[in-house]
């Protein structure tokens, strides 16, 4: 009997994801401790050890900018090599996370905290779901949980200040990312990640149901919260549906 000619870039491609995995397993448990030592010293702490960690997250913030440009350029120049680019993109991850979470944790404290710490074990599962789902669930699983985040911070944000346009102008940059995303795929514009048989149904309906979500949430905070409840529940439900077909 003639083998499959697929049978060995299965595997090889699952051992990929799975390592892929492994590496965002491993910066998200890092970065949850960065979080809870800031939490303890910064957020909790006596006034000392708050001025000293007001001061510390600004170098932190610097640092993680100078890891950020590092491994954009590393990741161009080995862009040829696949286990070297890895590297290049764990370094431009790490060096985001570390910057942008220290920028925004000294600018909103404790609020931003509370979001990285949501956003980081999200992360961490959406590693998995990209390892064991199918693409298009996977990008929709992915679309739905960025989409819960966004209504997050629109929530506490709505009334703010200073950050409160600035939120609603991302948040409009996020829609047309959604159109822009729900329009590359209904014009095959992204065939090389979607086989041409894929499914994309779960990707129009994510993005539909983020969109709306997040023009809700622009007019009201009060609807925002109650978006989230919506979205939430269409994502689990989308997640147990194709984990029954996973088994």
């Amino acid at each position: 009997m003639a083998k499959n000619p697929n049978s060995k870039s299965k595997p090889a491609k699952r051992d990929n994801s799975m390592y892929g995995a492994m590496i965002v397993f491993s910066a998200g448990f890092l970065a949850e401790l960065y979080l809870l030592v800031i939490r303890r010293y910064y957020i909790n702490g006596v006034v000392n050890t708050m001025l000293a960690w007001h001061e510390y997250l600004r170098t932190f913030a610097i640092l993680g900018a100078a890891v950020l440009a590092l491994g954009v350029v590393l990741s161009a120049v080995w862009r040829a090599d696949k286990k070297k680019r890895v590297v290049g993109w764990t370094l431009t991850g790490c060096g985001a996370f570390l910057a942008v979470a220290s920028l925004l944790i000294r600018m909103t404290q404790a609020s931003a905290v509370t979001l990285f710490s949501v956003i980081v074990p999200v992360m961490m599962v959406l590693s998995v779901i990209w390892a064991f789902y199918e693409r298009e669930c996977s990008a929709a699983l992915t679309v739905m949980s960025v989409s819960l985040v966004v209504l997050w911070v629109i929530r506490r944000l709505f009334s703010h200040v200073t950050l409160g346009m600035p939120m609603r102008v991302c948040a409009v940059v996020y829609l047309l990312l959604l159109a822009g995303l729900a329009w590359m795929a209904k014009n095959q514009k992204l065939d090389k990640f979607f086989p041409g048989k894929t499914d994309l149904l779960p990707i129009y309906i994510a993005c539909g149901l983020s969109a709306a979500g997040v023009v809700l949430g622009l007019f009201n905070a009060v609807l925002a919260y109650y978006a989230m409840g919506c979205l939430g529940i269409a994502l689990f439900a989308l997640a147990v549906y194709y984990t029954v077909r996973l088994l």
